[in-house]
């Protein structure tokens, strides 16, 4: 636990009213510009499943004015953005990616990657092609193959390059029809100092998860960790930066909460409007949270055998005010959508909702047509 000492505590008056409202209002904004939002999130993951589209188009919806389906790859090529592992998967401004490398890795003598064998060659075949898609590779070294961290069988070349791109020396410099096309890495600054490059994550982490229950919290950092040893124990981190202000912490109902200092408090947001949100999105994806904030133990259940779901495969979120009630299973039949809704409790019968309800799905139509 984070010490005594270091909490700042919650006023008498904040409820878990006052955590919900900061919890949607965290990652909130006005509509604005792709690379904007992006930056301003810091963080936005990617997941293949289109249950009606991936899930950084999901999120991203929320956020980016008049977006639609597949506009993050579409100009992902002319932005300032990466992909690359955080705690997940995802997209991110490029001089947050810089804070990811070098990674250690255990295998190689000092921690620092060397590429070998195959990987080495791929490689050196990037940096003559300098762009370089997946089956251009297979042309010229052919389609042995490997076994991924999955069992499942996948090219070995494919696998070289994706070891390439998590150390560091490629990087994705667009995609086509959803496949990852790579290119040298960018020049990066020197590294920062081990305290000062975890001190940066956490934040970055905190922000995006703000307000993050301690325990949830130190489950991403578990996931961060493997991907960034630089950053030490967490809760030392943490812990200084408790010290120093630059976080607050509060207990409710046995539960240990953290944001970044200065978040305020905002009113309670009864703004009758409801949103289909991502299972991945910032509000709903640390799931201790959810449940404590809400009531309910939502679940992805994409890789559930169907007889056990209870939501559905790829059920969304449903956020009414500032509640989450239920979730959607959307789909598209036909070129008009489909939609099957389920509530935790009795589903809201004013004309507000009904209203609200149909805004949303007509926004979500008009997220999937494609661009003309």
């Amino acid at each position: 636990m984070t010490p005594p000492e270091s909490r700042r505590h919650m006023p008498p008056s904040l409820t878990l009213d006052h955590l919900r409202a900061r919890a949607t209002a965290a990652t909130a904004m006005p509509p604005a510009g792709l690379g904007r939002a992006v930056a301003a999130l810091g963080f936005v993951q990617a997941d293949p499943i289109r249950a009606p589209a991936r899930a950084q188009d999901l999120i991203l919806r929320q956020r980016v004015k008049d977006y639609r389906a597949g506009d993050l790859e579409r100009a992902f090529g002319r932005l300032a953005l990466e992909e690359d592992y955080l705690y997940a998967y995802g997209f991110l401004p490029r001089e947050t990616a810089h804070l990811l490398h070098p990674r250690h890795d255990p295998a190689a003598p000092g921690g620092r990657h060397v590429p070998e064998g195959l990987a080495a060659e791929v490689l050196a075949f990037v940096a003559e092609r300098r762009i370089a898609h997946p089956a251009d590779l297979e042309a010229s070294f052919g389609r042995e193959r490997t076994t991924n961290g999955w069992g499942q069988m996948s090219k070995a070349t494919t696998r070289a390059l994706h070891l390439l791109q998590h150390h560091g020396l490629l990087r994705v410099a667009s995609r086509r029809q959803g496949i990852r096309v790579y290119a040298l890495a960018h020049p990066r600054p020197d590294p920062l100092e081990p305290a000062e490059r975890a001190r940066r994550l956490v934040a970055l982490v905190l922000a995006l998860m703000a307000p993050a229950s301690e325990v949830g919290l130190g489950r991403t950092f578990g996931l961060l960790r493997r991907g960034a040893p630089g950053l030490g124990p967490f809760r030392a981190v943490l812990a200084a930066m408790l010290k120093a202000g630059e976080v607050e912490s509060a207990g409710i109902d046995g539960e240990t909460y953290l944001w970044p200092a200065g978040m305020k408090a905002k009113p309670v947001d009864d703004a009758p409007r409801v949103r289909l949100l991502a299972p991945f999105d910032p509000i709903v994806w640390e799931r201790r949270r959810f449940e404590h904030l809400w009531g309910w133990d939502y679940r992805l259940e994409a890789y559930t055998p169907p007889a056990k779901r209870r939501f559905g495969y790829y059920a969304l979120p449903l956020l009414w005010k500032q509640a989450v009630i239920g979730w959607a299973n959307v789909g598209q039949e036909g070129g008009r959508l489909r939609v099957e809704t389920g509530f935790i409790g009795r589903q809201p019968r004013s004309r507000d909702f009904r209203r609200a309800l149909d805004e949303e799905l007509m926004r979500m139509e008009a997220f999937l047509a494609p661009r003309g």
